[in-house]
């Protein structure tokens, strides 16, 4: 039985790293679907097992948090703010520094892919309009979607299920991360900035749009009530979860359920933009990661890595293999390996914030520079990975020698 547990987990991993398996038309969620109900099947995860693997609360709080972003897509204020940035009198630079505050803002509170997917069209006809290169702008949005996402505990999923796992204090992970996260801002405009010096301006015409395509004139339009009802009730969550001791997930599920309660938006158009297959995906990572722990082999490997010199419990080995692994398989399901040796009381932060940092290395590193990436490639902007990789490199390293020193600077202070 460990055979079969392992030749799954193997294969599922080897899914995620490639993006699908060899011969089969299957994406990561596909291949994990298709490990966890091969485990389920074959009796080696029992029915009655299921739901003890899975996590509820992180779930809850994901689903919740997809409402409340579906709320705001449907009110079309992401696309409002960034039309609003476009329209005002600032230089390139300032323009770029404004982007990635608002963008790292919105990141903090809601989910960076969801942020990346709403702006990154209507960000593409701003700097098009104002005959400005969109790629150190559409960068910048990505790596500003990741960078303030780690600032809290519900800005991406692997810091939902770190929170929600390791039961971590929001106010308490907020003053951690807050310092970091910003001066990575600060560093990230530094370099976009610097790399672009001189050469904001488009220097040939821009593509023509594909007639199925949004233009400038055609940008969401803002509905302030849809809207409003949506900020606000991300504000009132955000404020108890800072100061109020109630489960997270269920405040969030209560915000979200009150938004489901409308006379003007259907909840089936609010649910149609649920990210059902990233719900999914983690159903399935916990069934298969829960097999895995159940052979005790990853016992055994950290001890063996311990007894090497390796330990995974000490803050150094844990931060610097979720970076590696966080760009092998992604964020999440590295989250999810890592989460059993997350013992000492600075792992939940650091394993938050080197895993969301790491995602800005390469391109397949986050979702969001995929969905960023995509919506250049629908407007005829091609950005290959060399493209990427001159400001996402660098980005990577600054904000992660960032978060290591602050967190070491913590750990000093508090000894």
């Amino acid at each position: 039985m460990t055979f079969f547990v392992v030749t799954v987990f193997l294969l599922v991993y080897l899914g995620m790293l490639l993006g699908g398996l060899p011969f089969l038309q299957l994406d990561r969620t596909g291949v994990v679907l298709l490990g966890a109900i091969a485990l389920v099947a074959s009796e080696t995860v029992p029915m009655d097992q299921v739901w003890r693997a899975i996590h509820l609360p992180t779930l809850a709080l994901l689903f919740s948090f997809m409402v409340i972003s579906a709320q705001l897509r449907l009110g079309g204020f992401y696309g409002w703010a960034v039309g609003r940035l476009g329209r005002l009198d600032l230089s390139p630079p300032a323009l770029l520094g404004a982007l990635i505050a608002v963008a790292a803002g919105l990141s903090a509170v809601f989910s960076n892919d969801i942020v990346c997917l709403a702006m990154a069209p209507v960000l593409v006809e701003v700097c098009l309009d104002r005959r400005l290169d969109p790629i150190p702008y559409l960068l910048s949005l990505a790596c500003a979607a990741n960078v303030g996402s780690a600032a809290t505990l519900i800005g991406n999923p692997q810091n939902m299920l770190i929170g929600e796992t390791l039961a971590l204090s929001f106010a308490e992970y907020l003053l951690v991360a807050a310092i970091p996260v910003m001066l990575g801002l600060i560093v990230t405009w530094g370099i976009v900035a610097g790399l672009t010096r001189g050469r904001w301006q488009l220097r040939a015409s821009p593509p023509e749009p594909p007639t199925h395509e949004r233009t400038a004139e055609h940008w969401p339009t803002l509905n302030r009530w849809q809207s409003i009802k949506g900020l606000t009730v991300a504000t009132v969550l955000f404020a108890g979860f800072l100061f109020i001791p109630w489960p997270r997930a269920l405040m969030a599920l209560a915000g979200a359920a009150l938004l489901l309660t409308s006379r003007r938006l259907h909840s089936f158009r609010m649910l149609g933009l649920v990210d059902w297959q990233l719900l999914v995906l983690f159903i399935g990572l916990f069934i298969v990661n829960h097999a895995l722990q159940q052979t005790g082999l990853p016992a055994q490997a950290v001890a063996a890595l311990a007894t090497q010199g390796v330990d995974l419990h000490a803050p150094t080995p844990l931060f610097v293999t979720s970076f590696l692994l966080s760009n092998l398989v992604s964020n999440v399901p590295a989250v999810m390996l890592l989460l059993p040796v997350a013992t000492d009381p600075i792992s939940g932060p650091l394993l938050a914030l080197s895993s969301t940092l790491a995602g800005n290395l390469l391109i397949v590193g986050s979702i969001a520079n995929i969905i960023v990436i995509q919506a250049a490639d629908r407007r005829g902007i091609r950005i290959d990975w060399r493209g990427h990789a001159r400001i996402g490199v660098p980005v990577t390293l600054a904000t992660l020698a960032i978060a290591a020193l602050a967190l070491w600077l913590g750990q000093r202070l508090d000894g």
